[in-house]
C-alpha cells in the first residue's frame, strides 16, 4: 500500500495566510529624494515641512555619517553621557517635545513600527531606498550610478540652470516625458504635488455593520429589528453602500449563516471583545483599506450624516470620528478607522484595554461635530424602541 506523501505535504500550511499591509521600507506612504547633495535634500525637506505639516504627520529619514565617524575615532558619536554609560534607552522631556534614544537593531520590521504613526515619510535617497522617488537633476550628484534605486519615480525637480533630462535617464525611464517636472526652487508647487500624490494614494473606504452584539438590554437581536421595513442589518448596510466600495456585516460565527440574502458576513476573528473585536477583524481581513464602522442600533442614521463623515475624512489621522453630543469624547462607532489604526488597537489590546473609545481619545484623530446629532442616537432598550418607532412614524 503506497501513501501519497507529496500530496499531504502540499496541503500543509505551517503559518496562517494573512493579508499584509502594503508597506515600503519605512511606511505606507514614502518618497525618497535623491539626485542632489545631502545638504540640498535636507534643505528641501525643511522648506516643504511648513506646507505639509498642517495636514500631515511627516517624518524624515537621514543618516549622520559625521556622528559615525566621531564614534569610530573614540568620540561620543552624538550619544549622551547616560547612553554612553550603558543605558539601553533614554527618554527626555524637552518640554515642547519628548525625545527617546535607544540602542536597537534597526531591522525592517522595527523601523516600520517606529514610523507607524506618520502620514508620510520623506527619505534621503542618497542613503536609503524607498518605494517611490522624487529625483533632482543636480549636476553635482548625477544619478547614473543609482539607477537601480529609481523603481517608481513620481516627479523630477530641476535646479536653476538645468533644463535638459540626461539621456541615461531617458533610457532608464521610458515614461520620463509623462512625469511632472518642477523647479527645485518652487517650494509651494512641490508641496502641492506631494499633497496630491498622498491624497491620490489614500486607502479605499469599505463599510462594516456591527451586528454581533448580544443585545441583552433590548432582549432581542437589535440587528433584526425593523424600523424602515427592513432588518436594521440590511438598512444600515444599504446606507453604507452609498458611500463605501462594499459592505460587510460583523457578526458572531453562529450568526454568519442566518444573515438576510445579499449581506456578506464577517465572523469575528477576535472573539469576546465587543465592537473592538469587529473592527480588528475587519482590519485583519483587509489592512490596506479604511473601514467606516456603523452599529446596527441607529435607526435615525441618514446618508447625509455618512456623506458628511466621508467628505471630512482625514486619512492622515488614525481615525475620523464624531464628537459625542453628551461630552467632549469621540464616538468610536460611526467612525472611519484608517489602516494604521490596526496597530494602535492591537497596542491598546496588549495593554489590557478593549475600548475603542479609549484608543481614539489617546490617538491622533480628526474630531468632527455631527451635523445631525440625533442621527447618532442609539436605541438599546424596549422602551427606547417604542419611542423611536413613534418618532419615525410621525
Amino acid at each position: 500500500m503506497s501513501t501519497n506523501i507529496t500530496a499531504g505535504v502540499a496541503q500543509h500550511t505551517k503559518h496562517a495566510q494573512m493579508a499584509r499591509p502594503h508597506l515600503g521600507e519605512f511606511g505606507r506612504h514614502e518618497l525618497a529624494i535623491l539626485g542632489a547633495p545631502c545638504g540640498k535634500i535636507k534643505e528641501l525637506v525643511a522648506r516643504l515641512l511648513p506646507h505639509l505639516a498642517a495636514t500631515l504627520r511627516v517624518a524624515y529619514v537621514d543618516a549622520d555619517h559625521a556622528a559615525g565617524d566621531d564614534a569610530a575615532s573614540g568620540g561620543a558619536g552624538g550619544a549622551s553621557p547616560i547612553m554612553l554609560a550603558g543605558a539601553s534607552a533614554e527618554l527626555t522631556d524637552k518640554i515642547t517635545f519628548r525625545r527617546v534614544d535607544q540602542h536597537i537593531t534597526l531591522d525592517p520590521f522595527t523601523q516600520k513600527e517606529l514610523l507607524a504613526n506618520q502620514s508620510i515619510v520623506l527619505v534621503n535617497g542618497n542613503h536609503f531606498r524607498a518605494r517611490q522617488q522624487i529625483i533632482i537633476l543636480d549636476p553635482a550628484k548625477p544619478l547614473d550610478r543609482k539607477l537601480d534605486r529609481l523603481t517608481d519615480v513620481r516627479a523630477i525637480l530641476l535646479p536653476e540652470g538645468v533644463t535638459e533630462i540626461p539621456e541615461y535617464l531617458r533610457t532608464h525611464l521610458p515614461q520620463v516625458d509623462q512625469l511632472p517636472v518642477l523647479a527645485l526652487a518652487d517650494t509651494a508647487g512641490i508641496a502641492a504635488f506631494v499633497q496630491q500624490w498622498w491624497h491620490d494614494s489614500r486607502p479605499p473606504l469599505r463599510g462594516l455593520v456591527l451586528a454581533g452584539g448580544q443585545s441583552q438590554r433590548m432582549q432581542t437581536d437589535k440587528g433584526r429589528l425593523q424600523y424602515h421595513g427592513l432588518e436594521q442589518r440590511q438598512y444600515t448596510a444599504q446606507l453604507l453602500a452609498e458611500v463605501c466600495t462594499d459592505v460587510l456585516v460583523s457578526c458572531r460565527p453562529d450568526q454568519a449563516t442566518e444573515l438576510p440574502t445579499g449581506l456578506t458576513p464577517l465572523p469575528d476573528r477576535f472573539v469576546g471583545l465587543g465592537p473592538m473585536g469587529g473592527i480588528l477583524s475587519a482590519l485583519q481581513l483587509d489592512p490596506n483599506a479604511a473601514w467606516l464602522v456603523v452599529p446596527c442600533d441607529l435607526p435615525f442614521l441618514s446618508t447625509d450624516t455618512l456623506r458628511y463623515l466621508v467628505e471630512h475624512r482625514n486619512a492622515g489621522k488614525v481615525a475620523t470620528a464624531f464628537q459625542s453630543s453628551e461630552n467632549e469624547f469621540p464616538e468610536p462607532l460611526t467612525s472611519i478607522w484608517e489602516p494604521r489604526s490596526y496597530g494602535v488597537l492591537l497596542r491598546f489590546l496588549s495593554l489590557g484595554y478593549s475600548c475603542p473609545r479609549k484608543a481614539l481619545i489617546n490617538s491622533d484623530i480628526e474630531l468632527l461635530t455631527p451635523p445631525k446629532p440625533n442621527d447618532l442616537r442609539n436605541v438599546n432598550t424596549p422602551q427606547e424602541r417604542e419611542v423611536a418607532e413613534r418618532e419615525l412614524k410621525a
